[in-house]
């Protein structure tokens, strides 16, 4: 599992125009699922996002969490993170699950977020053509990936 976590001062997700997610402070989740991807992936990945000490502390250092700021979370699937680069100049995804392992996997994943931050999150709709507007906070981005524990 590959996550993109941007650190944001709001986000939304539309679908058809439609707003289907957005939060205030908090953090905006790109998810990509691969088949080797499962439960212990999920309560990891959950536990490390939940816990992530990016928003400053009263000194300006970055040493709490979502958690510790009552912040948000919006998770969007995002199958093109795990393009592979390495031939040509057109990705593949040959590594990005089909819909019928990603969706269980993704859906795991909030109710994991859900338990680990102890209240709802906000999320994409899985597979759909989504507009994801953002105000990146910082700037401060991290990719984790669940396969090397970085």
């Amino acid at each position: 599992m590959r996550v993109v976590i941007q650190r944001v001062n709001y986000a939304s997700v539309k679908v058809d125009g439609e707003i289907r997610g957005q939060v205030g402070p908090g953090l905006l989740v790109l998810m990509g699922v691969e088949d080797a991807d499962g439960d212990e992936d999920i309560q990891w990945m959950s536990a490390k996002i939940v816990n992530l000490r990016v928003f400053n502390d009263e000194h300006g250092v970055m040493n709490r969490s979502v958690i510790d700021t009552q912040g948000d979370i919006l998770l969007i699937s995002q199958f093109t993170l795990h393009a592979s680069t390495k031939k040509g100049n057109r990705p593949s995804y040959i590594k990005a699950s089909k819909p019928d392992y990603a969706i269980p996997v993704y859906e795991k994943m909030i109710s994991a977020l859900e338990e680990d931050l102890g209240r709802p999150i906000q999320r994409g709709v899985f597979g759909a053509d989504m507009k994801v507007e953002l105000l990146n906070d910082g700037p401060v981005t991290i990719i984790i990936d669940s396969k090397q524990k970085e």
